[in-house]
């Protein structure tokens, strides 16, 4: 329940603060009129989240056991890479986000026609990118916790974020941002260690990955995937009960780059961060 609420509360806020930057332009700029295309911009893409997350579990749903396996490694890698991308763009782009997205909303109200197309097309590629971030967390979680806590999780994360972005939005929430999303990137990096090894697991059980399959440890009598406390854990940091050769290698692999890449200090950067891909 705490991941997906965690993913959620994160991917909302980032969606927010693009929403309440762009609107704060607009309003001290004079042009609050064209703020229905911000809403729209925002409903069309959380409108194509929802149909890309519902057209993939119904895809998923009419393979065979192996393809579905291989499919949910495949989803699993996609949230991996997805993850990763995020927490490290988050890291170089936080100082520059607000200029980039002012030079936009510039750019749109630049044109001499069409401004509030401009403007819907922007809004709609800025958060449909955190919702489709979003749908492919999400399904790999899902996958992997198919109990009624992980939706009640999501729901309870994108509420807050809603309360928490209107708070900042007003000045009536203050967050220190920078702290946040340092915090909670080097969460969502063990989450998506978690995953990676998850990923590796499918992949053998769809037949595609057969090495390095000697079990490393084996605590499912003193410390099983269902007692509460291998729950919790599973949950935080992708404990495996009896984890492979394969999937400790990957998991602390993986961790130990990232984790030590992303705890560098990051250099004060005079120029804009590049766009994110």
């Amino acid at each position: 329940m705490f991941i997906p609420f965690l993913i959620m509360l994160r991917e909302g806020i980032e969606a927010a603060l693009i929403v309440g930057i762009v609107a704060g332009f607009l309003k001290k700029g004079g042009h609050g009129n064209l703020m229905p295309a911000v809403w729209i911009g925002v409903l069309l893409a959380v409108a194509l989240s929802l149909f890309v997350g519902a057209g993939l579990q119904l895809f998923a749903a009419e393979f065979p056991q192996k393809q579905q396996e291989l499919f949910e490694g495949v989803v699993g890698l996609i949230a991996v890479i997805m993850i990763t991308s995020m927490v490290f763009w988050m890291r170089k782009a936080a100082r520059s986000i607000k200029g980039q997205l002012h030079a936009s909303v510039d750019h749109a109200l630049a044109r001499s026609h069409g401004q509030a197309w401009a403007l819907i097309g922007m809004v709609f590629l800025a958060v449909a990118r955190e919702g489709l971030e979003s749908v492919f967390f999400l399904l790999a979680i899902f996958e992997q916790s198919a109990d009624w806590q992980a939706p009640v999780g999501a729901l309870a994360g994108i509420a807050l974020s809603v309360a928490v972005g209107y708070g900042l939005y007003t000045g009536s929430v203050r967050l220190d941002l920078r702290r946040f999303f340092k915090l909670t990137g080097i969460f969502l990096l063990f989450v998506a260690a978690g995953l990676l090894a998850g990923a590796v697991r499918k992949f053998h059980e769809a037949g595609i990955w057969n090495q390095l399959q000697q079990v490393v440890f084996d605590f499912s009598d003193t410390l099983p995937l269902d007692s509460p406390l291998g729950a919790l854990l599973s949950g935080l940091l992708g404990y495996q009960e009896a984890p492979v050769l394969g999937e400790v290698i990957v998991y602390f692999g993986f961790l130990f780059i990232s984790l030590f890449i992303f705890l560098q200090s990051q250099p004060q950067a005079s120029a804009p961060a590049p766009a994110r891909p």
